[in-house]
């Protein structure tokens, strides 16, 4: 008898499916596209649309009204006091009322950040020149010595953020060694640490942001469990897009329209609707209000976040179960 006839050796020259080399480099185009996009885009050329700014006085408000038109939101203020009130409350941008001889006296909040301070001067000093008026600037609240930029609320939410990310982006690679509650837990107890640190560090230590520490470190807590349990709601769903998606949603969408680098009056309408929304934008007013502004204004915030947190941790969590019920059935 003849030898048995060898096995067919699999031929491991054979090139991949197409896909295999396109989604990768798909996702890089359109991530550094979204990218440079929304940070260098965005940065263009910003305008203001409807920047809130408290006025005294029924006739210099309706003035003021009529020669800037949409890019500013009048708020009527019955004087003086009223107007710096409600600028010191976070609820305007800047208060404008009217001394002696028809001089203008403009008050403006430095915490806001250059974009919106500039651009409120601007505006100001537009419709001043028009009437013939002279302005008086004064900041009545300044930003901290450390953060003469105020970019650091920014940069301490990005931080975060990227810190959930990478976080999430971990916890997704131990879904075969870890049970599923074990990684939930994972990522609550590593968010809190993170916020702790993070709050610790930019506060005390460096003396950027003027937050109570508690109240800070919460607020970034809540953000990098946001960031995390989003992080991993989009892998678990997506599969390996979702760590793409979850990087142009949060680090590039997210981080780009969170109103710090360009203030949030001044981005387009588009931008300026989902800024807020998510995660770093919500973040990055809160971390402002909560050094600035005595807190008056951080409850949106902070629900914001924790609906993104406890939202996409139940999202997960059902997918779970789901899977769990199918299997038995």
């Amino acid at each position: 008898m003849g030898e048995a006839p060898a096995p067919p050796v699999p031929d491991t020259r054979r090139r991949p499916p197409v896909r295999t080399w396109l989604q990768p480099a798909v996702i890089a185009l359109v991530l550094a596209v979204a990218f440079i996009g929304c940070y260098i885009g965005l940065q263009r050329d910003p305008q203001p649309h409807h920047v809130p700014i408290a006025v005294t006085g029924q006739e210099l408000a309706a003035r003021m009204g009529g020669a800037l038109g949409d890019s500013v939101e009048v708020h009527p203020a019955v004087d003086a006091g009223a107007a710096r009130r409600a600028l010191e409350r976070h609820e305007v941008s800047a208060a404008l009322s009217e001394g002696p001889g028809g001089r203008l006296h403009l008050e403006i909040a430095g915490a806001y950040g250059p974009s919106t301070t500039s651009a409120v001067k601007s505006l100001v000093g537009a419709y001043a020149e028009g009437a013939r008026r002279q302005v008086t600037t004064e900041d009545v609240v300044p930003l901290t010595r450390y953060d003469s930029r105020g970019l650091a609320g920014f940069y301490l939410a990005f931080g975060v953020t990227l810190a959930g990310f990478v976080l999430a982006q971990n916890a997704l690679g131990l879904a075969g060694l870890l049970r599923l509650r074990h990684r939930l837990w994972l990522l609550c107890a590593v968010s809190a640490a993170v916020g702790t640190v993070a709050a610790i560090l930019a506060g005390p230590v460096l003396g950027a942001v003027p937050a109570p520490i508690v109240p800070l470190a919460f607020t970034l807590t809540l953000l990098a469990a946001a960031a995390a349990f989003a992080t991993k709601l989009l892998g678990t769903y997506l599969g390996p897009v979702g760590v793409p998606a979850a990087t142009l949603l949060l680090l590039t969408v997210g981080n780009s329209t969170s109103g710090a680098a360009i203030s949030a009056d001044l981005l387009p309408p588009a931008a300026h609707a989902v800024s807020a929304l998510l995660p770093p934008g919500a973040a990055v007013r809160a971390i402002t209000d909560l050094g600035y502004f005595h807190g008056a204004r951080v409850t949106g915030p902070l629900v914001t976040l924790a609906a993104w947190a406890v939202t996409a941790a139940l999202l997960v969590a059902l997918r779970s179960r789901l899977h769990r019920t199918a299997a038995d059935s």
